[in-house]
């Protein structure tokens, strides 16, 4: 369908840009933040309202253009209200700062934490119902990156707890990295989708008619007979 076509392309675009931002946003920051040791919003307290808390804001409204695709193709309620607090969650983490590295947590640090942890759990559990929708490499795909997304949500938390924060940094951005692919993955998959699939069933519909008359004339007497 020409409008789910359009959604993915639309997704991909921001899921792109989304990319391109969160590395710049890397790069503006002070020489002294380590990107292994530190978690991507102690980079985004640093350069509060900057790119990397705009390029989390794009990739929740990437993910919501997804939706009205998604449903229209099957997908169930669950799945849809996964994406919306995968989205959520996003929004809020952009929103709300944690605070800075070394200083104890208060209030608003805790609500980014728990909004950061809401996202990144609901978007596995959402893309692995959707994978048997997607079908064919693109469940496959699907599949693989909710598994590799859960072991390393599964290593964050060690590291955050027992593991006195042990290469956190680069155990999240691996997580975000398996998480933004899955959601590349389903746009991908959207843009891939053909109109022709849509227009099989009304050829079957025209053969069936065809059909239906063939034995009419056959059932038929002449006239004249």
């Amino acid at each position: 369908m020409p409008g789910t076509r359009s959604s993915g392309l639309l997704a991909l675009g921001g899921i792109a840009l989304a990319a391109v931002l969160a590395v710049l946003g890397h790069l503006e920051v002070n020489d002294n933040l380590s990107p292994w040791s530190l978690t991507v919003s102690d980079f985004a307290v640093s350069d509060r309202g900057g790119v990397i808390d705009t390029a989390m804001a794009v990739l929740a409204a990437a993910t919501l253009v997804l939706l009205p695709a998604l449903l229209r193709a099957g997908a169930g309620r669950l799945a849809g209200a996964l994406l919306v607090a995968w989205s959520a969650g996003l929004m809020a983490a952009a929103v709300v700062p944690t605070n800075e590295p070394g200083l104890p947590m208060d209030v608003a640090a805790y609500v980014h934490r728990y909004a950061s942890v809401v996202a990144f759990l609901a978007l596995p559990v959402g893309g692995w119902l959707l994978a048997r929708r997607l079908g064919g490499r693109a469940a496959g795909w699907v599949r693989g990156l909710v598994l590799t997304s859960l072991v390393l949500a599964a290593t964050m938390i060690w590291s955050a707890y027992p593991g006195d924060r042990l290469l956190i940094g680069l155990v999240e951005r691996l997580l975000i990295l398996a998480e933004v692919a899955l959601l590349a993955v389903v746009a991908a998959t959207l843009a891939g989708r053909r109109t022709g699939a849509a227009a099989a069933p009304r050829g079957g519909e025209h053969r069936h008619l065809a059909e239906v008359m063939l034995r009419e004339r056959e059932l038929t007497p002449a006239r004249g007979a």
